[in-house]
């Protein structure tokens, strides 16, 4: 019996894909096997000492200690893509937003109210104020083309934008995704010089940390409209206030408002709303429920932000062995020794590393005894060894 422990409310959907006969559900556990959550910090948890995965249900995991996890051998899933219509929705709304000022005639239009038989003749009048710009035609700058940033693309080109895209990290899987009228651009520079509308989907790094700053702006058409779904520390904020301020940036749609951004004349600050739809969190709750529990049954991984994607197809008449190490020379050589040392037949083996952790799936023709995953445990650079039931 598995036990899984929930540190946010969890879509019921999600944990209905965990069957109650081998998994145990509660918000609170001793000694968890596995731990599914959405924004709770864990920073200052300890964690215990029988934790094999934590699956985040969403895409962010700044809420998680990978090094801590990574240190210990545990495996940290998230749910890229589970929430990416939710997000593009969104940012399309954010880009219309910006486009027309309908926030602000929607409050001068509820500020009348008083006026009573002179409301029609006074939104005839007034309705000049908040007068804007279309869509169709202007030029939408999308950085990042992973999940969300291919489909936000694609559908721009519906509205009829002219699209162009970078991401020197593209991969295959999202490149099929990817419409062939999007342009791709041949730098960042030369995306920021070209658009009107720039929208912004790449992970918060160091490298990313404040990228969008006064260099990058004056780079910019004058009165470009910024959209950040992303992460707010992307864009430098006082640097974003300047180029309002001066009219080089005509509005910046944010999903991350701080307090020095709210009442800034042409900022829309928007709630964190991104992946806030009742679809996204049951799409996000499934996709993390179905990754933990096919590496707790299997040892197989996929969206781990730690460890790397690994599958091999488990065979019922074989025993397996799931092990992480350090990523350096001669672990595999020290444990297949070991194994043979003591009459274990391989049968298949995978071994697959990311960045400092290598992970391995073994299948045997015999049985592991505790005492054969001591001392595989005991080899130094070894962070986990688990037979699987």
């Amino acid at each position: 019996m598995y036990k899984i422990q929930t540190l946010n409310k969890i879509s019921s959907r999600g944990l209905n894909l965990l069957p109650h006969d081998n998994y145990e559900v509660a918000s609170e556990f001793a000694n968890p096997d596995g731990i599914i959550l959405r924004s709770f910090k864990m920073h200052d948890m300890e964690l215990p000492r029988s934790l094999k995965a934590i699956a985040r249900a969403g895409a962010g995991v700044n809420n998680i200690p990978i090094e801590k996890c990574s240190q210990k051998g545990i495996v940290v899933f998230n749910t890229p893509g589970a929430n990416a219509n939710a997000v593009k929705e969104l940012v399309l709304a954010g880009m219309l937003l910006a486009s027309r000022d309908i926030i602000g005639g929607v409050n001068w239009a509820q500020s009348i109210k008083d006026k009573e038989n002179e409301v029609p003749a006074l939104i005839e009048k007034g309705k000049a104020d908040f007068a804007g710009c279309e869509l169709r035609g202007k030029k939408l700058g999308v950085v990042g083309l992973g999940a969300i940033g291919a489909m936000v693309a694609n559908d721009a080109l519906s509205l009829g934008m002219e699209v162009i895209g970078y991401d020197p990290y593209l991969s295959v899987e999202a490149a099929w995704s990817l419409s062939s009228e999007v342009q791709k651009a041949s730098g960042l520079e030369s995306l920021l010089k070209e658009v009107d509308y720039l929208t912004i989907h790449v992970p918060l790094l160091d490298s990313t940390k404040g990228m969008y700053n006064a260099e990058k702006f004056a780079m910019m058409k004058n009165g470009v409209k910024i959209m950040n779904f992303a992460r707010g520390e992307l864009i430098n904020n006082e640097d974003i206030k300047a180029a309002l301020k001066s009219g080089k940036v005509g509005a910046y749609v944010t999903d991350f408002p701080t307090a020095e951004l709210l009442g800034v004349k042409g900022v829309i600050p928007v709630p964190h709303l991104g992946a806030s739809t009742e679809e996204s969190e049951e799409n996000c709750a499934m996709m993390a429920a179905q990754q933990l529990k096919n590496f707790l049954e299997t040892g197989n991984i996929k969206n781990s932000v730690n460890f790397p994607n690994c599958e091999l197809e488990k065979k019922e008449d074989k025993k397996r062995i799931i092990i992480a190490n350090k990523n350096i020379p001669n672990m595999i050589s020290l444990i297949t020794t070991l194994l043979a040392e003591n009459n274990i037949n391989i049968y298949d083996m995978l071994n697959k590393s990311k960045q400092d952790i290598a992970y391995n799936i073994i299948d045997t023709d015999d049985d592991v005894s505790n005492d054969i995953l001591e001392k595989i445990l005991g080899i130094n650079g070894i962070l986990m060894a688990k037979v699987l039931d």
